[in-house]
């Protein structure tokens, strides 16, 4: 399997994460996807902030994947990463499972990331191996 190959299908799985996780928080999953609990159930508004937060994330991310703006996603992917990231830290904060902090925000954070790096990096090549070319020899 090649790099772009793999790095599309890492990046597709954050953004349909991301988008999942943002309906989850907006919309009541017990009515529009039967069997699936509305498990965010708090009624002070944070979970439509959270979840209006990782539906703009996801679009974002999304819309970069599909028109094939794989340099900008790549980018996109390091800046998305530091929204788990400050998850994990509120969770610390606030004295939260530890588990949670580092296995559940933690490790998204991780993947998004490196996620975004291996763009990065799929992406530099790309653009190396077309300056060579360009330039007369």
């Amino acid at each position: 399997m090649s790099q772009k190959k793999l790095n599309t299908i890492l990046a597709t799985a954050v953004v349909l994460f991301t988008l999942y996780l943002g309906l989850s928080f907006v919309l009541p999953l017990e009515t529009t996807f039967p069997g699936l609990s509305n498990w965010p159930s708090d009624d002070s508004g944070f979970p439509i902030i959270k979840g209006s937060r990782e539906l703009a994330m996801g679009l974002a991310m999304g819309i970069l994947l599909v028109t094939g703006h794989r340099r900008a996603l790549g980018w996109v992917l390091l800046m998305v990463a530091v929204a788990p990231f400050g998850d994990m830290v509120n969770v610390l904060a606030h004295h939260g499972s530890e588990a949670a902090a580092f296995g559940i925000h933690g490790l998204t954070a991780a993947l998004i990331a490196v996620t975004g790096l291996l763009i990065l990096r799929e992406t530099g090549k790309a653009h190396k191996a077309q300056e060579a070319t360009a330039q007369p020899a």
